[in-house]
């Protein structure tokens, strides 16, 4: 009786989360959040120094398209995902982060605290789901971290792969401000 009540929580749960952040990043991507295509009059005649949080960070995401393509673009496939049983962890998994960020800007740029409380219900209920379906995702991690099929290396093997792996590194970094070079910092 325990795991049907729970089992019908953590449905509840993903819907309720994919569906309200699929109106966010929908949202998004209809011109409904953030200042596309203009910043107001009333923002626009204050000095920076002048303008408060949410209209600077409201600014600041609406300057690059791309960006609000990508961020309500992973609502929106984060939320799907969550939707089906297969792939709401994965969908979990993206919108942990997405939900982090929003909660963190919301709280230092003073967005406003009906908006913070909305995606820290969000949040919670995903991790929600996440708790729910644990045993998997400890399982997968185990998989990942502790993987007990390769023979341990001996030091002077370590030493010896240490090495070439920071060889590689030099050439990487060398390589890169050699770019930065070319294209002018």
């Amino acid at each position: 009786m325990k795991n049907k009540i729970l089992s019908h929580l953590e449905l509840a749960a993903r819907i309720y989360a994919a569906m309200m952040l699929l109106v966010y990043g929908t949202g998004k991507l209809m011109g409904g959040q953030f200042y596309q295509g203009g910043i107001p009059d009333d923002v626009a005649v204050l000095t920076l120094a002048e303008v408060g949080g949410f209209d600077l960070a409201w600014t600041f995401f609406g300057y690059s398209h791309g960006y609000i393509l990508f961020i309500g673009g992973t609502q929106i496939l984060g939320s799907l995902l969550l939707l089906f049983h297969r792939t709401k962890i994965l969908g979990a998994a993206i919108l942990v982060p997405v939900l982090m960020n929003i909660i963190v800007v919301d709280f230092f740029f003073e967005i406003s605290t009906g908006a913070m409380l909305s995606a820290i219900s969000y949040f919670t209920a995903i991790c929600f789901v996440m708790m729910y379906n644990r045993e998997p995702i400890i399982e997968a991690i185990q998989k990942v971290f502790l993987n007990k099929k390769r023979e341990p290396l001996k030091l002077k093997a370590k030493a010896i792969r240490l090495g070439i792996a920071l060889a590689i590194v030099a050439v990487i970094v060398l390589l890169e401000n050699q770019m930065l070079n070319f294209v002018g910092r």
